[in-house]
């Protein structure tokens, strides 16, 4: 069943590279859509059949390359299948938005169905090997994607700067990996069997090494502040369903390696430098804050953006690593608001990425500037749009809220300056969003120069079906938390169990 959910869209994939070419664009949109719903329905099945206390389920494992250690060994637990369903769901999102595309249609659905096969597969991986091959695959799909339906000759600049510093830190993540599997006895790259035998405890020196290996291989991936740079270029020149994909679900292999691989495998040293991953996740809180209220290129303020929220989770995960000053209780109350989190900013940050993609629809530009008053004219975006950025925020009500204020109490035990620190950022992206929506929205009506005022159109259905139900699902999140909860709450008490051994 795993498998099926995992390969169906690459299936797919296959299918329209050999549909004739008399195929119009509408059909290989409607079989993306259609393979996209009915990977989504297969995960509300998995998830209608999980048992939240049942460890690691739905497992496959066969043999791939035994004499390496290697396996192609899957599984979900409360840790991943959220993510699998987030995943989908949004790869459904941006297929319904895709509905408006003209722009090489073919390459473009065949493109995002092979990276919803990848981030699929990365997020089910139970083997280091099979989870970097699907990392690393993730990088050339982005790659694609940002230079050939990016916005020119600055994407392809873009594209290259990203695909270069994501693959420099895939190197650094497999060099952690094949210490992980030199230290086990036998030598294995099963993750299962890695957390089972803890082969680096007591490694000193050795396993700190792997831990930075590892570490600086998922933080270019997150992004972390310093080795950030490259996100802003890559989402403000990404078309906005590449955008949206990028955010809402590349970042999160990064935050999730950190809950999955980094913490369970190397819990001696996770205690150790637990402090170094609060101070990245603070600095990384305040900075992409303050670095966002500064820009006049709404999609690259909303980009600065994810650097602030994804450092909630790296605070998080830090100081569920701090034993001293905590109890288990807050220390598995962080790292579900982490999971959380995850979630969270995938449906909110992908639904502002296509929401900015309307924008530039309409003006043929992001800049602030150039906008006022679209509220008289576009009632339905404006609507959609602030409560994007309302939710984004940590507005009660929303699934922003329930996942930062699980972060903040969960961290706040052991790291008490730091969070208190982090709860800034909230306030600065509140100033930043209010500003924004302030300036694009209210005021007097004003379009860039050559675009007449009279003739905006409103969200169209397809744009409207591809957002609005993302928003939906944040405020059920946010009013009605315990399906989601329920999920991930066992998994979380699991990891920190396993950070304290």
């Amino acid at each position: 069943m795993l498998t099926v959910v995992t390969f169906l869209p690459l299936l797919a994939c296959a299918v329209l590279a050999l549909l004739p070419r008399t195929v119009g664009d509408r059909a290989c949109v409607l079989v993306w859509i259609g393979t996209a719903a009915a990977d989504l329905a297969l995960v509300v099945a998995l998830w209608a059949g999980f048992d939240p206390y049942g460890g690691m389920q739905y497992e496959q494992r066969v043999r791939w390359m035994p004499s390496a250690g290697v396996s192609y060994h899957v599984g979900v637990d409360g840790l991943s299948l959220p993510l699998v369903a987030m995943v989908c769901v949004l790869f459904l999102a941006v297929a319904v938005y895709s509905l408006r595309e003209t722009r090489r249609v073919r390459a473009a659905a065949g493109l995002f169905l092979f990276l919803q096969t990848v981030s699929v597969g990365l997020f089910v991986a139970l083997d280091l090997i099979l989870f970097f091959v699907f990392f690393d695959l993730s990088i050339v799909g982005m790659y694609f994607v940002i230079a050939g339906w990016g916005h020119g000759e600055r994407a392809r600049a873009a594209a290259l700067k990203f695909f270069l510093y994501t693959f420099t830190g895939s190197l650094a993540l497999l060099l952690g990996f094949i210490g992980l599997y030199l230290a086990a006895d036998p030598h294995t790259f099963d993750l299962v069997e890695l957390t089972r035998s803890n082969p680096l405890a007591g490694q000193g020196l050795y396993a700190g090494l792997v831990l930075l290996a590892v570490g600086v291989g998922l933080a270019v991936k997150t992004p972390t502040v310093p080795l950030h740079t490259w996100l802003p270029p890559a989402h403000t020149d990404a078309p906005a369903a590449g955008s949206a994909i990028l955010a809402g679900v590349l970042l999160k292999m990064g935050t999730y390696g950190f809950v999955r691989i980094a913490m369970p495998l190397l819990p001696g040293s996770w205690r150790q430098y637990a402090l170094v991953f609060v101070v990245v996740g603070v600095v990384s809180v305040v900075y992409g804050a303050l670095v966002a209220l500064a820009q006049t290129d709404f999609k690259r303020m909303i980009a600065y953006t994810s650097v602030n929220h994804m450092g909630y989770v790296v605070l998080a995960v830090g100081a569920a690593g701090t034993l001293v000053g905590s109890d288990a209780q807050a220390r598995s109350l962080a790292v579900t608001g982490a999971v959380v989190q995850m979630v969270s900013h995938g449906l909110l940050t992908g639904a502002l990425f296509l929401l900015t993609g309307v924008l530039y629809d309409r003006g043929s530009t992001y800049a602030i500037g150039s906008y006022s008053g679209l509220a008289a004219h576009t009632p339905r975006f404006a609507a959609a749009t602030g409560v994007a950025a309302f939710a984004s925020l940590g507005l009660p009500g929303f699934s922003g809220f329930i996942a930062e204020f699980q972060i903040f109490t969960g961290s706040l035990a052991s790291q008490a300056t730091a969070t208190a620190i982090a709860l800034l950022g909230i306030l600065l992206t509140a100033a930043l969003f209010l500003r924004a929506l302030r300036a694009i929205f209210l005021g007097p009506p004003r379009l860039p120069a050559g675009i007449p005022t009279t003739g905006i159109v409103d969200l169209r259905p397809s744009e409207a079906a591809a957002t609005v139900p993302l928003l939906g699902l944040a405020l059920i999140i946010g009013v009605v938390p315990r399906f989601l909860l329920d999920v991930v709450e066992p998994a979380g008490r699991a990891v920190t169990e396993l950070v304290a051994r």
